[in-house]
């Protein structure tokens, strides 16, 4: 017996009746429906969050020298358990001007750490920091500064908490400045010359 020589039909679908073949009876015949003209009136209006004019160029132009730093209850700690003199190193870092701020909210979280952290909040008391004052109730820095810093971008907040710094990276053009190899760095700053490459 020889082999069969035709080639297999790959991908074979079953034929079907087209809904105007006379076979079909009029029960069994889908009728289409007519498409409906959307109403004007009834158009629902599509609402995206404005953007920041500082985003124009796809940079954030409402940053540049001097630098407006707000600064995160554990960016404090951190920087004295590397023995890191903030103003200075913040310097060394953009090579340029720097104005830390904190926030009210900071210096409550402080507060209520206890004894333990007293060095940390006679750091904060310090006169070269700029104070901002809160308006909200409750003294959750976190909601604080993200808040600040979606409302104006001028900001590059300074923190080393993972969950803030997840936070911040969903809003554009802002900034972080964080703690490694005990010295400053920052991410998202392109003119940040002084930061360790990574």
């Amino acid at each position: 017996m020889g082999k069969d020589k035709r080639t297999k039909k790959f991908a074979q679908v079953k034929r079907l009746l087209s809904l105007k073949d006379s076979r079909l009876k009029a029960k069994d015949r889908v009728k289409k429906k007519p498409k409906r003209k959307p109403n004007p009136e009834n158009i629902s209006v599509r609402e995206l969050p404005q953007s920041s004019s500082a985003m124009y160029f796809n940079y954030n132009t409402q940053l540049g020298p001097p630098f407006h730093v707000i600064m995160d209850t554990n960016f404090i700690n951190f920087s004295i358990k590397n023995k890191l003199d903030i103003v200075t190193s913040m310097m060394d870092c953009l090579y340029a001007k720097c104005i830390p701020y904190i926030t009210d909210c900071v210096m409550a979280e402080l507060e209520k750490l206890g004894r333990k952290y007293r060095i940390a909040l006679k750091v904060a008391k310090d006169s070269r920091f700029h104070h901002l004052t809160c308006m909200h109730k409750g003294t959750y820095a976190d909601d604080c500064i993200v808040k600040r810093v979606t409302e104006s971008k001028c900001y590059i907040v300074a923190t080393n908490d993972k969950d803030l710094k997840k936070r911040i990276r969903k809003i554009p053009g802002v900034p972080i400045m964080y703690i490694i190899q005990h010295r400053y760095s920052i991410e998202r700053l392109p003119d940040a010359y002084g930061a360790p490459k990574m």
